[in-house]
């Protein structure tokens, strides 16, 4: 495909978010209807299309509507691309610019279109983050880090590093914990490098591997909103511990069974009434759901789906989940309550409402991780009865 032809597909996929799919289902379908592309093609697609979803509302300010060409029209104009070069309408090329499209205004003035925010959701960001507010927005406008966790069970960080080297992944170390390493060229060779494959390896962002990392090692612990596993795959790098993992819809959890075979550890898998039978655990972890605000650089369009009325209901789901997973953690467990989310109605707030129910329990520690070059946003609270 010619560049071009790559700006037409992403305005394709960019209709059809519009048109009501979500962006991985919209880019899945353009995928299979464009066997021609290639991996680099699906790439260059996607880069496009969420780097229109991280900058929309700048975007749709330069491009004049919120339609999938006027937005890559917007975006390639504020990354000073050659428009002309790309719009020629050969080939399968968009169609040159019309004299209206390169009337382009001036630089937007008001705060929330260049945060590329919503305007409702700047008091969030103001409240929960103070000054540092505004660049936490402006860094949800560029692409995320690239992170690995060594699985340190196995082998040694520097070795780890070694060996995705002969692939041809070259990688430095994370300050956020030992065990993570940020991928600085060859990223799309990870897959099939020898240290993925066997193992040694596993893609993970740097902020969520810190979650894990501090922790209480040993014992029994329950992964309660264990999604793809993640954590606790990184939980099961300790071998004094003893995993389960559980989610409320198991099919998330449908290739950790493959992911903890390569990577040479035990995992359980339980439904609520065995994790209700084994109970209860010394370290519960509820990674429960949320805006996903603190990693919106990955799933950009969340900060364009997401309403009042939604966060008001994943508040409820959490003060659910933390009521549960309480009753599942021993006398003297730790009930650990983490997101990936930035605003305080969904970090602290649930932390101090929960105490509020159960003023028998106190929060021990608490650690917020910012959005960083280093990685995403979370919350963490360490819980344990008085």
């Amino acid at each position: 495909m010619t560049p071009g032809a790559r700006v037409s597909a992403a305005i394709e996929v960019l209709d059809a978010i519009a048109g009501g799919l979500a962006a991985e289902q919209a880019l899945t379908r353009w995928a299979r209807q464009s066997r021609f592309a290639g991996s680099k093609d699906r790439a260059a697609v996607r880069d496009h299309v969420f780097d229109v979803l991280r900058q929309k509302r700048t975007a749709a300010h330069y491009g004049g509507s919120e339609a999938g060409r006027a937005l890559m029209i917007g975006m390639l104009h504020g990354q000073k691309a050659d428009l002309d070069a790309l719009f020629t309408g050969e080939g399968h090329a968009p169609m040159p610019l019309s004299e209206e499209e390169r009337r382009f205004p001036q630089t937007p003035e008001d705060r929330a279109t260049n945060l590329n925010l919503p305007d409702w959701l700047l008091p969030l960001f103001d409240t929960a983050l103070g000054e540092k507010a505004d660049a936490a927005a402006l860094a949800l406008q560029e692409r995320g880090p690239i992170c690995l966790r060594v699985n340190t069970a196995r082998i040694e960080v520097a070795a780890a590093q070694e060996l995705l080297a002969e692939d041809g992944v070259q990688t430095r170390a994370n300050p956020l914990t030992a065990a993570a390493l940020t991928v600085t060229e060859g990223p799309r060779r990870i897959r099939n490098s020898r240290a993925f494959i066997d193992g040694y390896v596993e893609l993970q962002d740097a902020a969520s591997q810190a979650v894990v990392a501090g922790l209480p090692l040993g014992g029994r612990v329950l992964d309660y909103c264990a999604g793809g596993g993640g954590k606790a795959l990184a939980l099961a790098m300790d071998p004094s511990r003893q995993i389960t993992a559980h989610d409320i819809d198991p099919r998330r959890m449908s290739d950790l069974p493959l992911r903890a075979e390569r990577a040479g550890v035990e995992i359980s898998i339980a439904d609520r009434e065995q994790v209700v039978a084994d109970g209860p655990y010394d370290l519960v972890l509820c990674d429960a759901p949320c805006s996903g605000s603190g990693a919106w650089r990955r799933a950009a369009e969340g900060k364009w789906t997401l309403t009042p009325d939604r966060l008001t209901e994943l508040t409820g789901i959490q003060d659910q989940i933390l009521d549960a997973a309480a009753t599942l953690t021993t006398a003297q467990g730790v009930l650990a309550y983490a997101t990936c989310s930035l605003f305080r109605e969904e970090n602290e707030a649930r932390v101090d409402a929960f105490l509020t129910r159960h003023p028998e329990w106190k929060a021990t520690r608490m650690d917020r991780f910012d959005i960083t070059s280093e990685g995403d946003g979370f919350f963490v609270a360490q819980l344990t009865r008085d």
